[in-house]
């Protein structure tokens, strides 16, 4: 498998607990609430700084991309 399918497969897998959890709650599935957008913003921008550069190269970022993105706090969109 490539770095990208890796990289999806975890990212989607992130998105479905989410999702899992909203729908258990009886929340939207299309409208996350808040708390919910922050907490993929610091799980999503984590797992970035976590890629190795294949990946980054994958996905089409620098690694300075990257460490900017994944450094921002989870409150900033």
């Amino acid at each position: 498998m490539s770095g990208l399918s890796d990289v999806r497969l975890a990212l989607h897998s992130q998105e479905l607990e989410a999702g899992q959890g909203r729908e258990m709650a009886g929340l939207a599935p299309g409208n996350p609430g808040r708390w919910e957008l922050f907490w993929r913003r610091c799980h999503t921008r984590q797992a970035l700084l976590d890629l190795t550069p294949e990946q980054l190269r994958d996905i089409g970022l620098s690694a300075e991309q990257a460490r900017q993105e994944g450094l921002k706090p989870f409150w900033r969109g």
